[in-house]
């Protein structure tokens, strides 16, 4: 059943070296004050993800660790987050977790020996353990942690409608802060779109091409060295093939006859016959393309005077829009019309925009309504639950109620809710945080837990209270030992106290004691059992393990409690 083996801590604190077995059922940790108690309390909270102190590592020492056996699940987001770290469980389905506190040096989190992060170890223990100590009871007092538990208690259900309220929340939202900027936005919006406007007009009217700019500047180019142009393809084409006897055509032509004559003798040279006869052919038609370039060659200044007026007014265009050429004007258009022909239907979209907020508003109050239903359901049975509770907690009077009322709707829903307590009859129904004194604030605190817990659907869980029982002492302190007790049948608890009537209900007792040398002073842990948790408890009872009363009344509560000793 256990889901918390071990745990084991060197180098924190007052504590040198220390190991606690810790098995199924009830195991409470005493001590005098100032003993170690915390240092307990702060090694478990490292192996469950807490944060790492340096000033926490024993003086002297350069690093703290701490290190526990766990079990851990086989299913699930963490089991597949644990896999993918490379973390193996053993075969019983345990495994090692371990945090080392580096006095100067950076801290690391291990399970299973793979290095990972603190978060996930804090994931992995956040599904097994439930730590309580007195900062919650001041956490109970808030609405959000009170709507918390009755959510937690409500079920796996609720929790399902619960999301689809998020989902409602978050789309009603959206539409509302889209509708907002529409509105907010619209004057400038409609500023800007009436300037692409404008710029798309006189894109159409110039209607540049891809490219254009690039061909209309090798155009201008040309035409500006007409003259130049035409006296270097002229003499090309003379040299190739013009009417001078002795030209490049006529010369390979002559001799590619003269090897054709020898090569009638000689095999060899009828390669050299045929490479020339290509390099005729390649000639001739060079003198061809030259003459027909000559004949089409335009000299028109006319011609000039267009291209420079068409670069001029793409120029123009482009110092306008702001881009450096033809391909920025077209990518600026591609961008802008999509704004103007959204602008065209723009009061087509702030009707659709409204008709969503009505829409997304109208799911969300469905959701809301359908929350409130489930809330105010567990809220009856949770009041019940605990009101029943606090009857074997010494709390008869008691009346405790969970009060759902409608509020503003929120990212949480659109509920109040609020733990009420008349402490006896009579009493008006008031706050807790202002009914309630600590002590029996802390019952109510374990009321609920206990509740939460014979409610769950899931496997056992390990408890972790510390000093749940303060401000709790007499008979009130014996049925929270009761309680405590009843948890553990089903669960496994660890209890930090200082009451011996709830340690004499453990089934394991576990003592931390100071040493000292008189030049350091070190905490020792053990589990004490038999003659040795006679004495502690009598401690617990007068602060005297030798005083004969005290030890009578410490073997009482332990025969009252049903434990032997």
């Amino acid at each position: 059943m256990s889901v918390l083996h071990e745990l084991s801590i060197t180098d924190l604190g007052v504590i040198e070296s220390a190991r606690i077995e810790l098995g199924r059922g009830l195991t409470c940790v005493t001590g005098e004050t100032g003993a170690g108690k915390t240092m307990v309390l702060t090694g478990l909270g490292l192996i469950l993800g807490g944060k790492a102190v340096p000033a926490t590592v024993r003086a002297g020492a350069e690093a703290a660790l701490a290190e526990a056996v766990l079990d851990a699940p086989r299913e699930g987001d963490i089991a597949a987050r644990l896999a993918d770290a490379g973390v193996d469980l053993d075969d019983d389905g345990t495994v090692i977790v371990s945090r080392t506190v580096g006095a100067s040096k950076r801290s690391r989190t291990v399970i299973g020996g793979r290095t990972v992060p603190q978060s996930l170890l804090a994931d992995l223990a956040s599904e097994l353990v439930t730590v309580h100590g007195q900062h919650d009871q001041a956490r109970l007092r808030t609405p959000a942690r009170q709507r918390e538990t009755l959510d937690a208690y409500a079920g796996a259900g609720h929790a399902a409608v619960l999301d689809a309220y998020r989902e409602a929340w978050s789309a009603w939202t959206d539409a509302v802060a889209a509708l907002q900027s529409m509105e907010e936005g619209a004057g400038a919006a409609r500023a800007e779109v009436a300037r692409l406007r404008d710029d798309l007009a006189a894109i159409d009217e110039v209607a540049p091409q891809e490219g254009e700019d690039t061909d209309l500047a090798a155009q201008a180019r040309v035409l500006e060295n007409a003259e130049d142009v035409r006296l270097g393809a002229a003499a090309a084409h003379a040299a190739l093939g013009g009417d001078d006897d002795l030209t490049a055509v006529s010369a390979i032509e002559s001799a590619r006859r003269g090897l054709a004559d020898a090569s009638r003798h000689d095999p060899a040279l009828a390669d050299l016959e045929e490479r020339l006869a290509g390099l005729s052919y390649t000639a001739s038609d060079l003198v061809t393309e030259l003459a027909s370039y000559l004949d089409g060659l335009d000299a028109d200044p006319a011609r000039l005077d267009e291209i420079h007026e068409r670069r001029s007014d793409l120029s123009t265009l482009a110092r306008r829009i702001g881009v450096p050429d033809v391909a920025g004007i077209l990518e600026y258009a591609d961008r802008a019309r999509p704004r103007v022909e959204e602008d065209d239907a723009w009061d087509e979209t702030l009707d659709a925009r409204r008709r969503e907020v009505d829409a997304t508003r109208d799911a969300l109050t469905r959701a809301a309504q359908e929350l409130r239903a489930g809330r105010q359901k567990a809220a009856d049975r949770l009041a019940s639950a605990v009101r029943g509770e606090l009857v074997l907690l010494a709390m008869p009077d008691a009346d405790f109620a969970v009060a759902v009322t409608e509020s503003e709707p929120a990212a949480h829903g659109a509920d109040a809710i609020e733990m009420t307590l008349a402490s006896h009859p009579g009493a008006p129904h008031r706050p807790i945080a202002e009914a309630a004194s600590g002590g029996e604030l802390s019952r109510i605190m374990l009321a609920l837990e206990v509740a939460l817990a014979e409610s769950a659907h899931e496997g056992p869980r390990t408890f972790v209270f510390d000093e749940v029982d303060a401000g709790v002492g007499g008979r009130a302190a014996v049925a929270v030992g009761e309680r405590l007790a009843q948890l553990a049948r089903t669960h496994q608890v660890i209890v930090v106290t200082h009451l011996a009537q709830v340690a004499a209900f453990a089934d394991a007792h576990v003592v931390v004691a100071k040493a000292t040398d008189g030049a350091v002073t070190r905490a020792q842990v053990v589990e004490v059992a038999a003659e040795r948790r006679i004495e502690e408890i009598a401690r617990l009872l007068s602060g005297q393990e030798d005083s004969q009363t005290a030890r009578a009344h410490a073997l009482e509560l332990l025969e009252a409690s049903g434990v032997r000793p």
